[in-house]
């Protein structure tokens, strides 16, 4: 375990490797020692639960019997981090609504049956509380949640999520986008979810699906957000289907509308399976529409190329070609994935294009797996799409980027004057950060060590109960 500052409001954090991208303002020594990984070894002098100091490690520090020192042994330390794209309010179901198929179109229907039936105020409280206290343990300190937005649910859930900001206000900062189909905003009801966002202080948002209403319905949704002041952020093209284009008509949109506010797309899996050319058409409009990009690696890698289809039609050859084998069941898998459902976020990046990665779903339908960790996040997001090509400035993509991308510009990095929000890693290069879990890590939250015991699983059992 890292060494555990001090109880004192005034301590140096010694002998800290940094990733210089994180830092405010960096001093020129600082970024001239930097390693191969971008990592540079600094002090930090943490004064009444603020960076007072930003130093090149081995620096002169006055001589003061009264200020202790913690020597961290060139263990990383990173700003706390901000998890932009998450479904809270789908959280934790699995246990009563497991999705066996382990599809999208499963997930789709295993959601709406579990919502209809269970999805009441407190409910849906005690799982999005669930949620936050694995989120605060692990070191994150800002959240946006997608909050299921139909037939009055949002009224339901956003009752829950207002007495979360009111508990958790000091520690984390949510923000809630709506989700709903694109088509409902073209009704009375959308004006209402549009409404009660913009009164919320939430996020207008929606599930962008190709049809041929589709620039319409982008163009009341954007004439909504201007109307209300509203950033959007908008599920789209969650899918390996090439025809999927639903990301290049939202930026066509923005630019049609001279849209101002801050957007942000999800998922663009299809992205990755599209010729050269009609990628670039795309990244050239979602550049000049300024719109920031989130993947959701765990998840979608979990489920894209779910090909029942293919399985089933394997098992069939194989029988009819071998019939002294054993037959497969219908229901079990023998379809390997191919498809893994990551966007081109190396292209994007080098498009000069903001590109986050985040958690999205927990333990639900969707995902059946995750513990809102933001560490587990970066580690096999560095796994899946080759983040170590080089390390880089790819730390932003859980911290100072989804920040900025939330309007939280002065949150997730290092700098003076800034909060001690700081998780310190025992872990001295990347190699070793994305080796093991970082279970011992220690969070400070201005400049204290906070508590990093996890919730019980058990707490949610009289909601959740495995069926029988």
């Amino acid at each position: 375990m890292p060494s555990t500052p001090p109880a004192s409001s005034h301590y140096w954090i010694r002998n800290a490797h940094i990733p210089v991208a994180l830092l405010h303002q960096p001093h020129a020594a600082i970024a001239a020692q930097q390693t191969f990984e971008g990592l540079s070894c600094i002090d930090i002098e943490i004064r009444e639960g603020a960076i007072a100091q930003v130093i090149p490690a081995h620096s002169q520090i006055p001589a003061d019997s009264q200020v202790e020192t913690i020597d961290l042994r060139q263990g990383i330390v990173f700003p706390c981090f901000v998890d932009m794209h998450t479904h809270l309010d789908k959280g934790h179901t699995w246990g009563r609504a497991p999705n066996l198929q382990g599809t999208f179109e499963n997930a789709l229907t295993t959601v709406e049956t579990d919502r209809q039936k269970n999805w009441n105020v407190e409910d849906v409280y005690r799982r999005m509380e669930f949620g936050l206290k694995c989120s605060y343990a692990h070191g994150t300190q800002a959240i946006r949640t997608h909050i299921d937005s139909l037939e009055g649910q949002a009224i339901v859930s956003l009752e829950a999520l207002k007495m979360l900001q009111t508990e958790w206000q000091g520690r984390l900062s949510l923000q809630a986008v709506s989700l709903l189909p694109l088509e409902s905003f073209e009704t009375s009801e959308g004006e209402k979810i549009a409404d009660l966002f913009a009164a919320s202080g939430g996020v207008l948002g929606g599930l962008v699906l190709m049809n041929e209403r589709l620039d319409h319905q982008l163009d009341r949704v954007f004439a909504m957000a201007i109307d209300r002041g509203l950033s959007l952020d908008f599920h789209t093209d969650e899918s390996g289907d090439p025809e999927e284009i639903t990301l290049r008509h939202v930026a066509s949109a923005a630019i049609r509308h001279q849209f101002t506010n801050q957007i942000v797309c999800g998922h663009c899996c299809s992205l990755a399976v599209q010729p050269p050319n009609e990628v670039k058409k795309t990244m050239d409009l979602v550049k000049e529409a300024r719109i920031g990009i989130v993947s959701l690696p765990m998840c979608n890698l979990y489920l894209q190329d779910r090909n029942q289809q293919a399985s089933q039609h394997f098992a069939q050859t194989l029988s009819s070609a071998s019939p002294d084998l054993m037959p497969y069941p219908a229901d079990i898998p023998t379809h390997t994935p191919r498809w893994r459902g990551v966007t081109l976020l190396h292209e994007l990046r080098h498009s000069g294009i903001p590109v986050a990665v985040a958690s999205d779903n927990c333990r639900d339908p969707f995902y059946g797996f995750g513990d809102h960790d933001m560490v587990e996040v970066l580690t096999q997001a560095t796994r899946i799409a080759h983040f170590d090509a080089p390390y880089g400035d790819w730390c932003r993509t859980v911290t100072q980027t989804p920040a900025e991308l939330m309007g939280l510009s002065a949150m997730a990095q290092i700098g003076i004057g800034l909060p001690a929000d700081l998780v310190l890693f025992k872990a001295r290069h990347y190699s070793e950060l994305f080796a093991r879990p970082q279970s011992d890590r220690v969070v400070l939250r201005q400049g204290r060590a906070i508590d990093r015991t996890l919730p019980d699983y058990a707490d949610l059992d009289d909601l959740v109960q495995n069926p029988t």
